[in-house]
């Protein structure tokens, strides 16, 4: 598959995403009640149905999920000029915090209802400048491990021909939720 076609395959479920999220209640906070008694795998993908809110955040950044399995997700970003830094690179920042999302949330899908997650460590390489002539970059993350109180997860930032750009590790804390 040549690049050209790829980028194509991504836009493409990008659009069909984004139709379905925008539809629904759009970037916010999911309730408690709304949450309740789901597992991860089941928040994340009432998210991309357009069933609960998503995070603000990809909004903001140029962002969104794409794909969600057990102990894996893909995050796919748009580089724009917003995201620059004063050397005409993206700025390491909107890298990190694709990658923190992709890791985050593959930790996220291995939690059953009532137990929870938050990132202690995140490590990041960065092995090749991104820039926005680039049109899309995708993350994608996977659980290495996942205990009743440690999970730790892997992630890579690619390009549509395969070029990687960074890569990152997480270790995140898992505990229960407190009911309220």
């Amino acid at each position: 598959m040549t690049n050209e076609n790829q980028l194509e395959r991504w836009l493409a479920r990008e659009q069909e995403l984004l139709a379905t999220i925008n539809a629904g209640p759009g970037p916010g906070v999911a309730s408690p009640e709304q949450a309740a008694g789901k597992s991860g795998l089941e928040f994340l993908q009432a998210m991309m149905n357009g069933e609960l809110p998503y995070a603000a955040i990809a909004r903001t950044l140029d962002f969104t999920v794409v794909e969600v399995s057990a102990g894996r997700v893909v995050f796919q970003g748009t580089p724009l000029a917003q995201h620059l830094n004063p050397l005409g690179t993206v700025h390491g920042g909107w890298i990190a915090t694709l990658l923190d999302s992709a890791l985050g949330c593959s930790v996220h899908t291995m939690m059953p209802p009532g137990r929870g997650y938050t990132t202690a460590e995140l490590s990041v390489n960065y092995v090749k400048a991104v820039t926005p002539r680039m049109q899309r970059v995708r993350a994608e993350g996977k659980v290495i491990h996942c205990g009743r109180q440690l999970a730790t997860a892997e992630a890579r930032l690619v390009g549509p021909d395969g070029t990687l750009y960074a890569h990152a590790t997480t270790t995140c804390l898992v505990f229960e939720i407190p009911s309220r």
